[in-house]
This record gives C-alpha cells, structure tokens and sequence, in this order.
C-alpha cells in the first residue's frame, strides 16, 4: 500500500530567502529591499537614485543570489525537525520554483542542512508539476506546503484531492502575502513550524484512522 506524500517548498517553508536576500542586496548591490505591501516588484529600489528596480533587473538579482549565495540561507526554526518528525509517517520531496540547473544545488544545499530528500524544480504555477508528482508516487493522501497563495490556488485547479497548508516563516514577508486560507485555496495557514507540526500530524493520523 502506498503512502502519504508531503510535497514542500523550500523557500520560506525550510529555508529563508528574503532576509539574507535583503542583506546580500544591501551589502553587494546596492539595491535597498524593503516589503511594504503584497507587490514584490516594489520592494526593491536603488539606493542612489530611489527608483525602483526594473522587472528584468529583478530577475537578474534573484539569479545571482541563488547563483553564489544560497549559502547564507538558513532553516526557519522547526522546519527540519518538523520534515524528520514527518518521514515518520509520509514520503517527503521538495518542489521549488527555481530553473532545472539549480535543481542539484538546491538537493545539496538541503543535504548541509541535514535534509536528504527529492528535490523537483518547477517555473510558473506549481499545479501541473503536483499533479506529475502524485502521478508518480499514487500516494494514499497528498499534503501540499507552500508560502504563496497562487500555488496554492494552482493546487486546488489543477489537483483533484490534496491537502494544502499556506506556511511562511518569514516574518518580513508573512504580514504582506494574501493568504491562501482565507481565499479558500488552503485548509490552513500557520506560520510558525512548532504549530503545523502537529496540525499536520493531524491530517496524517486522519489517513489511518
């Protein structure tokens, strides 16, 4: 009999991205991050002119980040502890929005962190990209963990069943995002792992029970 499946996403879930994203645009770039509202593209300014960054200029810092700098990302508290705690009782992989090149650094970087699990790249909506998945692994429950709403929403069009937690641990993003639970695309938002941990024990034990 197959198992549950938990799918995450990296970025915001296990690991921060925007804070040492932020310190890196400031110390190296020159380019000041400050998220004010839900606008991403409007985060980021020159430091010099205060105008704000072109869409591809955008682009072309996130590139560089993840490039050379992925080692200043760290784990949001909880997060491998809680991925350990549920290999227990599910199959784990990592879906993240970064291009396939990426893909073997982003498994090695989860690796220094203590986390050996599949990692799948994806670019756009993140729905067909679940669906390929569950496709692949036929698990007896699917449980989706993402900490933007439009994946979330992409999930629910595109994947008959499957459980979705909108999760952020990035306290300067978590304010801003739209929430993909009260916009009825997830069954729950929590931000912090010390409380999904056992709400998502909870969903499993449902599986067995």
């Amino acid at each position: 009999m197959s198992r549950p499946l938990i799918i995450s996403d990296c970025d915001e879930v296990l690991l921060y991205m925007v804070t040492p994203f932020r310190d890196w645009l400031g110390e190296t770039q020159g380019v000041e991050f400050r998220m004010e509202g839900n606008d991403f593209s409007k985060a980021l300014r020159w430091r010099d002119s205060g105008d704000y960054l072109a869409p591809e200029e955008i682009w072309r810092m996130l590139g560089g980040f993840f490039d050379t700098e992925m080692h200043r990302q760290s784990p949001i508290p909880g997060a491998i502890e809680g991925i350990a705690a549920l290999r227990d009782h599910a199959d784990v992989v990592i879906l993240t929005n970064l291009v396939d090149k990426r893909q073997e650094m982003r498994k090695a970087q989860l690796l220094d962190h203590g986390l050996d699990a599949r990692v799948f790249t994806n670019q756009g909506p993140k729905g067909p990209a679940l669906q390929s998945i569950i496709d692949e692994y036929n698990p007896s429950k699917a449980i989706f963990i993402d900490d933007l709403a439009q994946h979330h929403r992409s999930a629910r069009e595109t994947v008959g069943t499957i459980t979705t937690l909108h999760l952020c641990g990035e306290p300067l993003l978590a304010p801003h995002i739209d929430c993909a639970h009260s916009s009825g695309h997830a069954d729950a938002r929590i931000d912090s792992w010390d409380e999904a941990l056992p709400w998502l024990l909870g969903e499993l034990e449902k599986e067995t029970t």
